[in-house]
């Protein structure tokens, strides 16, 4: 599962296009004592699950665990923490790559400065499945000054040393056998050992070559170091940014493929999604790696491929990427190969995709306008017919009150998705879908219901959030911005809101009837009686229920 990414912090890439997207208290305790009881952020970009009953989630403020079908739990983080063994503490920031196999649980994590992305470490657990749990934390991979050869199934590669950790993010991450694969902006593909417990590059093909073959002798020369790859240099700088190497009056310049995004392993093959397409890799003796690379000259829609997904289908392997519009002529959308990269077909075009699952003969799709699925179980049905889901929304009776409880995720943008046929959870299947306004599931199939977790600062207070709101930037819905209003309406069937400027001048009187369950959650779009967007400033909003009278000051800045 992926990946990808503006989490609270405000994630941004350096390039022109944002390539990657932006509390459920209980009293519940079966954890780790140390651990938050809730969520302690509304943005779920990942949502991967583990054994029986596990869902861990990536999340803006954390790394975080359902339970069971209630019981959310963020484990505790600490600032300066040292590389080796952790306990039941993970590094601060938020979750930008989350993956699990059996009972491995791997997470990366980064922060987030006024201009860039800082990777901030990866922690792995053998056995994440306990209420108490041991992690070993490496700090972010780095290169010294002086790593400009390095080692790669026993023989050695050139490449321009990766010193930083801005801009060098994990952004996604998969593990297979003796391995756990990464792929990072600044920081390329690179791998864990577990057996030898060492970091290491990976060389993927330089932008303009259509294979890179490490595991033939002839692609090597032999150096006083040794065997070295011929004509290669790893530079994950733009290809127009010339850079001197020391010692040397030659200019060598940057590749996109030397930048990656997504990942995924299996048997004896790895798929890396780049900022220039995809590369199919067959993994030989001693780990080395035959690559294969694709680009938009092979029919991938788009030339930064941020999410890979893998469908076994009627025994065929279907081959799913996500990508984003990289230069004139392209599209973002999905494409999909069902002959090991032969050949790439493309649909959902123009379509800002953030995350791809494929269970079985069925293919969820996470996007900016929505959670998407097919209708079709034929792989090779090239016409791919699509049905959208409905924004997710609750409305459940309570008792014999004739009322319902009523929630609904105010964001159009789904970022994480998954389609859990785990028999804990339902008899059918489970869809868990997260956002930037919080994790929500369903065991209805056509998503006509759902459950939905969030934070929830104090659920005997009357608020409203975000605060201060913009129209413009927050849980945009249907091409209105959204504020929540939140109180603890008990027995009122309808609750009146009063919206008032800051000279007390009436601008909008509505009312929310919790009798009818297309209501939806309280909330307000910015806008007066005669459907304009207010001035920014600062405003007064009055409830009545419950015979009684609250008040909550909002300030909207558009």
């Amino acid at each position: 599962m992926k990946r990808l990414i503006v989490l609270i912090i405000s994630f941004k890439i350096l390039f022109s296009q944002g390539i990657l997207p932006g509390y459920y208290k209980l009293n519940f305790s079966d954890f780790d004592s140390s651990a938050y009881k809730g969520l302690k952020s509304n943005m779920i970009s990942d949502i991967v699950p583990q054994e029986d009953n596990l869902v861990w989630l990536g999340s803006g403020a954390g790394l975080a665990v359902l339970k069971d079908s209630i019981s959310i739990f963020t484990i505790s983080s600490k600032a300066d923490i040292l590389p080796g063994p952790l306990t039941n503490i993970t590094p601060q920031g938020g979750v930008v790559a989350l993956t699990s196999y059996r009972k491995t649980l791997f997470a990366a994590f980064a922060t987030s400065g006024e201009d860039i992305t800082t990777g901030n470490g990866l922690i792995y657990s053998n056995d994440a499945t306990g209420n108490s749990i041991d992690w070993t934390y490496f700090e972010q991979p780095i290169d010294v000054e002086a790593d400009s050869l390095a080692p790669f199934a026993n023989r050695f590669f050139k490449g321009l040393p990766i010193t930083v950790k801005a801009a060098n993010v994990t952004y996604d991450a998969s593990i297979y056998g003796n391995y756990i694969w990464i792929t990072s902006w600044a920081g390329g593909l690179r791998r864990y050992n577990i057996s030898q417990e060492i970091w290491e590059r990976v060389p993927l093909p330089q932008d303009g070559d259509q294979f890179l073959n490490t595991c033939e002798l002839a692609s090597y020369e032999e150096l006083p170091s040794g065997p070295t790859l011929k004509n290669f240099y790893l530079n994950p700088r733009d290809p127009w940014d010339g850079s001197s190497v020391k010692n040397s009056d030659t200019k060598l310049y940057g590749n996109h493929n030397h930048k990656a995004f997504s990942v995924i392993a299996y048997g004896d093959t790895v798929w890396v999604g780049t900022a220039n397409g995809i590369n199919r890799g067959l993994i030989g003796e001693n780990g080395c790696v035959n690559w294969t690379h694709y680009t938009v000259n092979d029919g991938l829609s788009g030339g930064f491929v941020v999410d890979l997904e893998r469908q076994i289908i009627n025994g065929q392997n279907v081959i799913w990427a996500a990508t984003v519009t990289a230069g004139q002529g392209e599209k973002s959308g999905v494409s999909y190969s069902n002959d090991n990269g032969d050949s790439w077909h493309s649909t959902l075009n123009n379509e800002r995709v953030y995350n791809i699952m494929a269970p079985d003969s069925i293919v969820f799709v996470a996007s900016k306008s929505g959670l998407w699925k097919t209708v079709t179980d034929n792989p090779l049905d090239l016409a791919k017919p699509w049905a959208k889901y409905k924004p997710a929304k609750k409305a459940l009776l309570i008792g014999s009150t004739n009322t319902f409880d009523m929630d609904e995720i105010l964001t159009d943008e789904v970022v994480g998705i998954y389609y859990d046929k785990r028999p804990y959870f339902s008899s059918s299947a489970t869809i868990w879908i997260g956002s930037w306004d919080g994790l929500a599931r369903t065991l209805d199939s056509g998503g006509n219901n759902w459950q939905i977790y969030r934070t929830n600062f104090d659920s005997e207070k009357v608020y409203a959030y975000p605060n201060p709101f913009s129209p413009f930037e927050h849980n945009q819905l249907a091409g209105d911005g959204y504020v929540h209003i939140h109180a603890g309406v008990r027995t009122s069937f309808v609750v009146k809101m009063d919206i008032y400027n800051f000279a007390m001048e009436p601008v909008l009187e509505t009312q929310f009837d919790r009798r009818d369950a297309n209501t939806g959650s309280m909330k307000w779009n910015g806008k007066d009686k005669n459907g304009r967007l207010v001035d920014n400033g600062t405003y007064f909003i009055r409830l009545e229920y419950d015979q009684k009278t609250k008040w909550i000051k909002l300030i909207v800045i558009k």
